[in-house]
């Protein structure tokens, strides 16, 4: 019988009234809320005063009490900031090592070339001062060259020590 129940349902279409409350079972359906699993904790907290005869009793203000101390804030805010230090540290070294790891003659001659621009023109630079420099001069000396040398040699000698010494002029 279910099976001609079925085969209706499906060679004949569905009123509006039954496309509605279909549709409205789909949707409860699927779209249910969940409900959340509520964890009863039990606490210290013990209210003595008295309650009311009737209804239901006032809420009553609970402090937090919970204190963190100074030490503990400073160490959570120094990792803070040694993580992200180290962090910044390890993102730099990955760029330098990438740039590193892609290095090929190309990139280096590009790089190099500026550098090698600059000397070439300090050394045309400081061939042409050095030439500018030397100025051609030709000195000619005429007449008679003497020259004198005299060699005075004195030598001590006394037991391990000895001295030389020899004036030229």
């Amino acid at each position: 019988m279910e099976n001609t129940v079925d085969a209706d349902r499906i060679t004949r279409p569905m009123t509006d009234a039954e496309a509605k409350a279909e549709a409205q079972r789909i949707i409860e359906e699927n779209f249910r809320p969940e409900v959340p699993v509520v964890r009863h904790i039990p606490t210290s907290f013990r209210d003595d005063t008295p309650l009311p005869p009737y209804g239901d009793a006032p809420p009553v203000h609970q402090d937090d009490k919970r204190i963190v101390p100074a030490w503990a804030a400073g160490i959570a805010v120094a990792s803070i900031g040694v993580g992200a230090g180290v962090t910044g540290i390890g993102c730099g070294a990955w760029l330098v090592l990438q740039g590193l790891a892609s290095v090929t003659l190309y990139g280096v001659l590009m790089v190099t070339l500026p550098f090698a621009g600059v000397a070439m023109v300090a050394t045309a630079i400081g061939g042409a001062i050095n030439k500018a420099r030397n100025a051609v001069t030709k000195n000619v000396y005429e007449g008679p060259v003497t020259q004198n040398t005299q060699i005075n040699n004195t030598s001590n000698q006394r037991g391990m020590f000895s001295r030389t010494r020899n004036d030229v002029h």
